[in-house]
């Protein structure tokens, strides 16, 4: 008789929950330490940001890595959701997964353009092609693709998240309120980030706060749940 070994919803559950609450602490450090006056996303000053980098080459790279690991935690947490929620809605859990596969692949893009400032940064040869306005400007281009990237992830995974939710909503696997609020606050970033294109006043900070709090609470709280709970049986 053959007997197939499956991995129990319950442990996807928890390194689900462990990969995710990883990939908020490791981003919280990064920002608060090495990725501080280099990231254009936590201060959204191209100029500053640009001449930061010229003289950061390590931080830079440091950063770089820190989007790889960030890169790979983000495919387990979206591979996990889904080996969870495919038998809740498998159409809906696929095109999550793909949308959030997307998402980690612009996070991705971060490591790259960290890296080309890091470059610009320290070798030589950039110092021989252009003048220090010519090595600002090149920064700053890398800068700008950053910000870019990094808002295009955003709003793709939160689109993602909100899918997630959903299905963590109609399966009872965790609370309805984690699962409710999470498909709340996916919807309230992904919106707000589109619309303040087009209505500059939701680009205020208050709002900018709101959402990104929002966010917070509801990603932690998933986490923490996956992490020590795991999921209802149904």
């Amino acid at each position: 008789m053959t007997t197939h070994n499956t991995i129990k919803p319950v442990n996807i559950a928890r390194w689900v929950g462990g990969s995710l609450l990883a990939t908020i602490v490791i981003g919280i450090v990064g920002a608060m330490t090495i990725s501080h006056g280099i990231d254009i996303n936590l201060s959204a000053d191209v100029s500053a940001t640009a001449e930061n980098m010229l003289d950061a080459k390590t931080r830079l790279e440091a950063k770089a890595y820190i989007s790889l690991l960030l890169f790979g935690l983000g495919v387990l947490v979206n591979l996990g959701l889904y080996l969870l929620l495919k038998s809740s809605g498998p159409l809906l859990a696929g095109w999550s997964l793909l949308i959030g596969l997307g998402a980690a692949i612009q996070s991705l893009m971060g490591a790259m353009f960290a890296m080309n400032a890091a470059q610009i940064a320290g070798n030589s040869a950039y110092t021989t092609l252009t003048d220090a306005d010519g090595r600002l400007l090149l920064a700053g281009l890398q800068a700008t693709s950053d910000y870019t990237s990094f808002h295009l992830s955003l709003v793709l995974s939160s689109i993602a998240n909100a899918g997630f939710f959903v299905l963590l909503l109609r399966s009872g696997l965790i609370p309805k309120l984690i699962a409710g609020f999470g498909v709340f606050a996916s919807l309230f970033v992904a919106v707000t980030i589109v619309a303040r294109g087009f209505i500059p006043a939701l680009g205020a900070n208050p709002i900018t706060m709101a959402f990104m709090l929002c966010n917070f609470v509801a990603m932690v709280s998933l986490a923490l749940y996956l992490l020590i709970k795991g999921v209802r049986e149904v």
